[in-house]
């Protein structure tokens, strides 16, 4: 009985299988199809209409079918926009599939693991589209696969254990993903594959895994690309990296790989060896540069390699890129097969003229920011073939290069930031350049754009292709050409800082494309003129002699893009800045002290507030007797007793005591708690600052801070030394204190206090040190480098004087060398130095730069009731560590560490929040003592890199910036201050250990600002964000440079 009963039900087994088998393959197409949702071009939808009975449906878009016509052998659907949620179990019935290929679609969902049964299978790409999730264990048991392509997708985690059983796979490639893992572990797995690209990615973990774990993929693969990911450790010793005979492409960039790179040998195929953005140092191995070895393209930028660069004897090198690190010595020579050089960015200190001996047919010239002097050579025809040069930021002299004859391909130039004096050649503005940067040097006389200049070129024509022209910075003279409205592909146009005058020519209407106009400071009149292109988005005319009435059009721009200056000038709708000069008048003064008058009787009439005013007049006389008895206003750390408040007049900039001390007022507060860098004195609005207020006890009695009164500003740090931000559980009840400054006309008491020197970094700037010291001044700040104050100069500009502290500096020769260093820093998201002022007293040095309306990026974060800012979106946290981070690139690359990152040295501008850093690189000008107090500062604050707390020696560095700036993005992400103690289950922690702790985890969302984490909108991205901030602040030797931390916060997509 049993017996039969299992015959029936085997027979019936047999039976839906066969049944199965039956159904023609087109069954199962037709399944797959109904989970493509969207077909743009109409290829699938409408043409996988009909079944082919028995037969395969050969004639459906993408299928091919087999010898026999009976079975599908393939299903190539790239590139169609197609879009929907496919379902791979219905292509199990498919069982001569060999073939699937859907790349370049918009699929979403998660992969079935249905897809490991698909035996069959040999080619799978899935690349360029949705899919996320893990990838399915099962995939390692498609045994016949050969080509694996999952790249540009969101799979995540580690990539299944396995692979190895994967013999026949010669293409792997999961770039572009999420996934993560220990790098060492998965290229041990790989046998016999020759292409593998993991790059974009999280593995992390070492390569120098030694030979017998990499010997397998070492003898068979051809392309190697693990770029963009988080490897550390060392690079392959020499006995591994000897093992890859058939390796052709070798591409690690953009890592953090440590420690020195081996002798490579011989390696016959290798071509191209990508090993930028890690953290190599060391000299540069000969073999790279040898004939040994057919390299094309050596790029080891953005490392730390010391040294020379060897004599280069390759006989096929075509691209090489050694930029930003610490080489030295000379120019090298390079091989006849190159054509494209950068050593831009390191310490190449020789003649200019040594690249006459070239012979290379160079394309692409980069030797930007080295120590390249001497005077620029005549370059004859070997040149003929170059598209781009930069060589700003050097020392090169005398006049320009003639581009006569020989640059018939030429379409950037940069000598930026050099000592190039005399007139500029017309030949460029010859029509083959598309950017031309010549700011910042010492050039005369016009711009040389008339017909009669012009007529020297060779068929010139009447429209230029020019894009970006950028003069500014020199000493230009005479009227902007008419001419100028001939560059009709002008994008930018900065002629800034030079001497240019005359009318403003009606021709700039016809640059339609012009996105960045700045024509300031210069000597500029008449109208402004009517219909300038709509396409402008930057515009600046101000610290001219402009007039008439801003036309209707520009007048969206803010009025700093008209004042200082113009005076003239109608700004018509336009809104007056609360900086603006008619606010001086008497009556407005006479109008604050009306205001300010009612407060005090409203203060007056508090409890406990005539008490209050008694004691701070006390403090007042006694801070006065002191100062009268050569007290220094600028010590750097006053013991607990001082009280810590600053006056709001300051009697003058160049007004000495007996003691020859700079004057002090009575009352000062820190810079560190101050979180906007702007007065709202002359607008009369009133101004409210957010800080944790302390008790204050003047030789030893204590007296409460619970009221305060006009003229006066009651900031203190919190007990613990730090603050703390609102949200924090230890942060105690915010005090609002209305603040106003009374400014205060500086006098000078004799011509012999204005004996010193003023220099300016900036040509376009001129007035005198009596101009200066007779400035209405105003109170900002103070730092660890000294005080800081808003002048107003006779004729409305306005600027920022930091005066330095007493024995902070260093002697006059290094001072000048250093400033003139950091002067020469042009960035949009930075506050250049325009000037300083040397006073034959060593009390008497000053930093000058523009005055800037903005408030910190500090107080956008931790400013409380009453807000006058809405909290920052997500996206507009992004865009500020972006701007951060493209900043401190910049300056990264210019050699120039910040040294003093913090929130309130970021400034965020407009409605935008475009940010501005200030405070960068005055390390360069301090004695030791002023860079070790500069980085206690930062330690107090939460910022200090760990290394620099142990180092006896202690100077600012690239990585201790990048952990300064990991410190600020947890701030953005949580709106917590880095000085913030915070209580959890493991007890009192700091920001980053609990941001890390809540990491380690999983549960990392529980981090972000509660404003900003609702929804799931962009958490993917916070997570991306959160990461990077978590890699900024690893050891050194496992931190990033800037350079990756930009380009991945770039590559954050929300």
């Amino acid at each position: 009985m049993s017996l039969s009963l299992s015959l029936c039900v085997l027979l019936i087994v047999s039976a839906l299988v066969a049944c199965s088998r039956s159904e023609p393959d087109a069954t199962f197409l037709l399944e797959f199809k109904k989970g493509i949702q969207d077909d743009p071009l109409r290829k699938v939808l409408g043409s996988w209409t009909q079944s082919g009975s028995d037969q395969c449906p050969k004639l459906w878009t993408g299928v091919t079918c087999d010898d026999s016509g009976v079975h599908v052998t393939g299903i190539a659907l790239d590139g169609l926009g197609l879009s929907g949620e496919l379902k791979f179990h219905t292509l199990i019935g498919l069982p001569m599939l060999q073939n699937l290929s859907l790349a370049g679609n918009n699929f979403t969902g998660r992969i079935a693991p249905a897809l490991g049964s698909m035996a069959s299978l040999q080619y799978l790409d899935l690349s360029s589209n949705g899919f996320y999730g893990p990838i399915p264990a099962r995939i390692t048991d498609l045994y016949n696969l050969n080509y694996l392509n999952l790249s540009m997708n969101r799979f995540l985690g580690g990539f299944p254990f396995g692979i190895r059983n994967l013999q026949q796979m010669k293409y792997f490639d999961l770039h572009g993903n999420i996934l993560h893992g220990d790098i060492g572990e998965l290229l041990n797995e790989l046998r016999n594959v020759e292409y593998v690209d993991l790059s974009g990615n999280n593995f992390f973990g070492s390569i120098s895994i030694g030979v017998q774990n990499v010997s397998a993929l070492a003898n068979t693969v051809h392309f190697l690309n693990l770029s963009h990911n988080a490897l550390n450790s060392g690079f392959f010793d020499a006995d591994s990296i000897r093992l890859f005979r058939n390796l052709e492409v070798l591409d690690m960039g953009n890592n953090s790989i440590t420690g020195q790179l081996p002798p490579f040998g011989a390696l016959p195929n290798l071509r191209v060896v990508r090993l930028a953005n890690n953290r190599l140092f060391g000299s540069l191995p000969n073999e790279l540069f040898e004939s040994l070895i057919p390299l094309e393209e050596l790029d080891l930028s953005g490392n730390g390699f010391t040294g020379s660069i060897p004599d280069i004897n390759s006989t096929t090198l075509r691209t090489l890129n050694l930029s930003s690190n610490h080489l030295s010595g000379s120019l090298p020579g390079l091989p006849k097969t190159c054509t494209t050089v950068d050593l831009s960015s390191n310490m190449i200190s020789t003649d200019i003229s040594t690249i006459q001996n070239w012979q290379a047919p160079l394309e692409f010239l980069d030797l930007s920011s080295n120590k390249l002097s001497g005077t620029f050579p005549y370059l004859s025809s070997q040149f003929e073939s170059l598209i781009t040069l930069k060589l700003q930021n050097n020392s090169l002299e005398g006049n320009l290069p003639s581009l006569s004859g020989s640059y018939q391909k030429l379409s950037a130039v940069d000598l930026s930031l050099n000592e190039f004096n005399g007139p500029i050649p017309p030949e460029f503005f010859m029509s083959t350049l598309t950017s031309l940067n010549l700011s910042s040097n010492n050039l005369a006389g016009p711009i040389p754009l008339q017909r009669s200049h012009v007529s020297e070129l060779l068929a010139m024509p009447s429209s230029q292709q020019m894009e970006s022209l950028d003069l500014s910075g020199n000493s230009l003279s005479g009227p902007l050409p008419a001419e100028i409205g001939n560059m009709e592909s002008l994008k930018l146009l900065s002629l800034a800082r030079n001497g240019l005058s005359d009318q403003l020519p009606s021709e700039l209407r016809k640059l339609t494309y012009l996105e960045y106009l700045d024509l300031s400071s210069n000597k500029f009149s008449g109208d402004i003129p009517q219909n300038l292109p709509p396409s402008l988005v930057v515009f600046n005319v101000s610290d001219n002699e402009l007039s008439g009435v801003v036309p209707e059009n520009l007048q969206k721009f803010p009025s700093s893009s008209f004042k200082p200056g113009n005076p003239s000038l109608d700004l018509g709708k336009q809104v007056v800045s609360a900086n603006s000069n008619s606010n001086r008048d008497g009556s407005l003064h006479k109008h604050q002290s009306s205001k300010g008058n009612i407060r005090v009787a409203i203060i007056v009439a508090s409890v406990g507030a005539a008490m209050m005013i008694i004691f701070v007049l006390l403090a007042y006389h006694r801070a006065q007797l002191k100062e009268f008895h050569g007290r220094s206003g600028f010590s750097g750390q006053s013991s607990g007793r001082d009280v810590k408040h600053e006056g709001f007049a300051r009697p003058s900039l160049f007004k000495y005591h007996s003691s020859g001390q700079p004057p002090s007022s009575s009352l000062s507060f820190s810079n560190d708690h101050l979180l906007t860098s702007n007065s709202r004195s002359l607008s009369g609005q009133a101004e409210f600052i957010t800080e944790i207020a302390e008790n204050i006890a003047p030789e030893g009695g204590a007296v409460t801070s619970s009221s305060a009164i006009p003229n006066l500003i009651d900031i203190q740090p919190t007990t613990s030394g730090r603050k703390s931000s609102p949200g924090s559980p230890l942060s105690s009840s915010p005090q609002f204190i209305e603040v106003r400054e009374q400014t205060v006309r500086l006098d000078v008491y004799s011509p012999d206090r204005l004996a010193g020197e003023l220099f300016f970094l900036d040509p376009s700037l001129a007035f005198t040190a009596e101009e200066l010291s007779r400035a209405p001044a105003e109170v900002l700040g103070r730092s660890s480098h000294g005080t800081l104050y808003k002048a107003t100069l006779d004729n409305g500009h306005m600027l920022t004087v930091k005066w330095l502290r007493v024995g902070l500096v260093k002697h006059k020769k290094e001072f000048a060398k250093e400033v003139k260093k950091i002067g020469s820093m042009r960035h949009p998201n930075i506050v250049s130095l325009r000037a300083y002022y040397w006073g034959p007293r060593e009390q008497e040095r000053l930093l000058l730069a523009d005055y800037i309306q903005g408030d910190s990026l500090a107080l956008h974060l931790y400013e409380t009731t009453p807000r006058r800012y809405s909290p920052l979106s997500f996206s507009q946290r992004l865009k500020v560590a972006i701007d951060v981070a493209r900043c401190l690139t910049y300056l990264h690359d210019k050699g120039l560490p910040h040294g003093n990152l913090k929130p309130t040295n970021i400034l965020l501008m407009g409605s935008e929040y475009n940010v501005l850093l200030t405070d960068y690189g005055l390390h360069r000008l301090m004695t030791p003592a002023g860079i070790a107090e500069q980085i206690l500062n930062l330690g107090a604050f939460g910022y200090r890199a760990p290394e620099l707390a142990s180092a006896a020696k202690p100077l600012p560095s690239y990585k201790a910036d990048v952990y300064a700036f990991g410190v600020i993005m947890m701030e953005l992400l949580t709106r917590r201050s880095a000085g913030d103690i915070i209580s959890g289950q493991s007890g009192a922690v700091d920001l980053t250990d609990w941001v890390r702790l809540c990491d380690q985890e999983g549960r990392g969302m529980d981090c972000i600002d509660r404003d900003i984490a609702g929804g799931e909108e962009h958490s993917a991205a916070m997570d991306e964000m959160l990461a990077i901030s978590l890699r900024c602040i690893n050891s050194v030797n496992e931190r990033p440079n800037i350079r990756q931390v930009f380009d991945e916060l770039c590559a954050i997509s929300l």
